[in-house]
């Protein structure tokens, strides 16, 4: 990992941080749609936080995009696919399973910016880590779970 960070070129981190911008895309509509249609009393705390997961995971597409723009680069529009199901232990499972990606992917990001140079971007990217692993704990709890591991 260490090895592939260190030779990454600027366009390579243009290309990852728009996978990773396709990425928020994808848990703004999941944390939206999610929020809205999890029926059930146990789940009506972590419905209502689910709509502030969405609100900040538009903040960090915002982030990335500009990161992007600055890097040279033109942010994506597509999100990757949003998984939907009836049953709201699914709807949670996928956004778990998504915050450990995403949450992988953004440390990733942050070696590759160090290894470019580019200590600016990374600090933003730790940034959203924070909310991010906060997400996965959020996720985990509501389904009754340890955090995962991730490392």
């Amino acid at each position: 990992m260490a090895d592939q960070a260190s030779t990454i070129t600027r366009e390579q981190l243009i290309e990852a941080l728009n996978q990773d911008l396709a990425r928020e895309y994808q848990a703004i509509i999941a944390y939206t749609v999610y929020s809205q249609v999890l029926k059930g009393a146990e789940y009506m705390n972590i419905a209502d936080e689910l709509v502030t997961h969405a609100s900040e995971e538009l903040s960090h597409a915002l982030t990335i995009s500009k990161q992007i723009d600055y890097l040279g680069g033109m942010p994506t529009v597509t999100p990757m696919p949003v998984k939907t199901s009836e049953k709201a232990t699914d709807m949670l499972r996928f956004d778990l399973e998504n915050e450990a990606e995403t949450i992988k992917n953004y440390r990733e990001r942050v070696r590759q910016c160090e290894a470019l140079g580019e200590y600016a971007i990374a600090e933003e990217i730790r940034q959203i880590l924070v909310q991010e692993q906060e997400h996965l704990i959020d996720l985990a709890t509501a389904l009754g779970e340890d955090v995962p591991r991730l490392s």
